[in-house]
């Protein structure tokens, strides 16, 4: 029904989970808590669908589960989504795929009505990003540092979390002027096994950025300790462990 997850989902091999899964993984893992939310899909008929069942796990599991929506930024309907995923307990929006769902991040227009009312509400959005470079993969596309360096600069009241580490728009932190303009900025970890070495994550110390980086797995593509055990190998102190597996996200979300 959707060419998008049709394009990222159908191979035999691809890993689904519910929610009643995820849990005992968790809790067969020691890891308290979790961000959840469903595949952002083109039709906002099939949102509602996943945003509902995102709920009703958040609902079932509060102390466990967080949720974030998930909205086609242009729907006609996207402030009464959004709005019914906020009273239900929702606490974000995201993650969204720009090429899937048709919508440019560098026109202001596409996503002014999703950056209000994220910003009038203090939630996150996370963006799907990819890097410029490198091999070829299902689902990378051409949304990658340049675009997101102009849309942080068209909503700046808005806390962004760019997902796989922004594509690489976290190393230009190094320069004076971007690390002005991405300052609402904050990077995701999300397939860091598949793209980088695990010394990355020293860099985002020497870089000064380790409080905008946030714990990221893309479950179930890849378990959460896969990611927890290459940083744990570095020499990162423990509170900076302890800010990319939790606080950070901490900051952003109203527990």
């Amino acid at each position: 029904m959707d060419s998008y997850f049709d394009l990222l989902c159908s191979s035999k091999v691809n890993k689904f989970t519910t929610g009643d899964e995820l849990i005992a993984v968790m809790e067969d893992s020691n890891w308290d808590k979790a961000v959840i939310f469903g595949f952002a899909f083109k039709d906002p008929k099939l949102c509602a669908m996943v945003n509902n069942y995102t709920i009703k796990m958040v609902k079932k599991y509060p102390q466990k589960l967080m949720g974030f929506a998930v909205v086609n930024p242009l729907a006609e309907n996207l402030e009464k989504e959004l709005q019914k995923c906020k009273e239900s307990g929702l606490k974000g929006v995201g993650e969204l795929f720009p090429a899937g769902q048709n919508f440019d991040i560098t026109i202001k227009n596409n996503l002014k009505d999703v950056c209000d009312f994220c910003e009038k509400n203090n939630w996150p959005l996370l963006i799907h990003l990819n890097e410029p470079v490198g091999h070829y993969y299902k689902g990378k596309t051409g949304d990658s540092v340049r675009k997101a360096e102009e849309m942080a600069g068209n909503f700046p009241g808005v806390n962004f979390i760019y997902a796989h580490l922004g594509g690489g728009l976290c190393f230009y932190e190094l320069m004076p002027e971007m690390r002005e303009k991405l300052k609402n900025v904050y990077y995701d970890t999300a397939a860091q096994p598949f793209l980088y070495d695990r010394k990355i994550y020293e860099v985002f110390k020497d870089i000064g950025i380790i409080d905008k980086i946030i714990l990221g797995s893309d479950y179930p593509l890849l378990s959460p300790s896969r990611y927890i055990d290459n940083i744990s190998s570095t020499v990162l102190s423990n509170n900076d462990i302890d800010k990319i597996l939790h606080r950070n996200i901490e900051k952003l979300v109203d527990n």
